[in-house]
């Protein structure tokens, strides 16, 4: 999905500081501050909560977006986060990227995709799709027409490349609602989709990413706990989906409302949560953790690099058809011309 350069995107002023996002500050995951005690699990404590307010993007589509905004920038490896929904008529018509990853999570409804390369599929309700852009791509996601005219609704998170990995060639995966392993703790209190990573001796299929990624989908009835382990040292997260969960332990632990970004500290080696036993309603969230990227980000809407000279010549390259975007010179998809006009 695009991003457009409005207000949350930097100014590509070279004398301007701004043009960067310092993001927060990560230590090293092999840092000895790091490291836990053996045979002991330490709580990750909350670093921060926040709500993820509803703003356009796109064509006519919404977006919840958390991290790639004031509130939350460039928590390597984690460039942004969009909680989305396209209504009929919307989507995300012919556009370009450049040196990131996107994970496309589809909640509900059905997204078609299709690129300069002439890759076409369509994810539907709990498939993913993982999107390496690399050098360049230009393609478009656009939703199917579901019948009760309801909107596709899903998450997109964009993931950083290694500064060695951005002129890769692009790739698509998908993973399919069927694939994806799970399993169930705290006597069936607690239901867990092992997307990507580890949950209680159960290992996700495949590697999808290129930058190591865990995110799991967690459901939990009331009375319900969890104490999910994560690898020493990565930057980690939790987007809250439904009802009311519990992250944290002891005095330190928050209650957390629907559509809230919850960011963990990097100490520690689990993330706690827990859903009240008097609680009207199950609570759901994804949580996520990626290996932290010692690198500069500047970033220029649909364009992430290490410098400002790499992100002037993505755009110029673009506007040539050079360097990876030749097969953008005259290319429409087909799916963008659903387009409502």
């Amino acid at each position: 999905m695009s991003a457009t350069t409005n207000t949350t995107q930097p100014s590509l002023d070279p004398s301007n500081p701004s043009s960067t996002f310092a993001g927060l500050p990560a230590v090293p995951p092999e840092d000895p501050s790091l490291k836990t005690p053996e045979n002991m699990s330490v709580p990750r404590a909350i670093r921060t909560a926040f709500l993820a307010v509803s703003q356009s993007e796109g064509a006519g589509a919404r977006v919840r977006r958390s991290i790639g905004t004031p509130k939350l920038r460039n928590f390597s490896p984690f460039l942004m986060l969009d909680h989305f929904s396209i209504p009929p008529g919307a989507g995300f018509p012919d556009h370009p990227h450049r040196g990131q990853e996107t994970i496309t999570y589809l909640l509900s409804g059905a997204v078609d995709h299709e690129d300069f390369a002439g890759n076409k599929g369509t994810i539907e309700t709990g498939d993913l799709q993982f999107m390496t852009a690399g050098r360049g791509i230009m393609h478009a996601e656009m939703p199917r027409q579901n019948p009760d005219g309801s909107a596709n609704v899903g998450m997109q998170l964009w993931v950083d490349l290694p500064q060695k990995l951005k002129k890769c060639e692009p790739r698509y995966r998908d993973l399919r609602a069927h694939e994806i392993p799970s399993v169930d703790v705290d006597d069936g209190k607690v239901h867990v989709k092992v997307i990507s990573g580890q949950s209680h001796g159960v290992d996700s299929v495949k590697e999808l990413a290129y930058t190591p990624v865990w995110l799991l989908d967690i459901t939990i009835k009331p009375g319900g706990r969890i104490v999910q382990n994560l690898p020493v040292g990565w930057n980690a997260f939790a987007y809250t989906l439904n009802g009311t969960t519990v992250f944290g332990a002891g005095n330190g632990a928050q209650t957390i409302p629907q559509y809230h970004n919850v960011v963990f500290e990097q100490k520690g080696d689990a993330a706690v949560a827990e859903v009240k036993a008097d609680a009207k309603e199950e609570g759901r969230f994804i949580l996520v953790a990626g290996l932290p990227l010692d690198q500069k980000v500047v970033q220029y809407g649909p364009f992430v690099l290490n410098s400002q000279e790499e992100v002037y010549q993505a755009m110029m390259d673009y506007s040539t058809h050079s360097n990876g975007f030749e097969r953008a010179k005259g290319w429409e998809s087909e799916i963008g011309k659903r387009m409502v006009h």
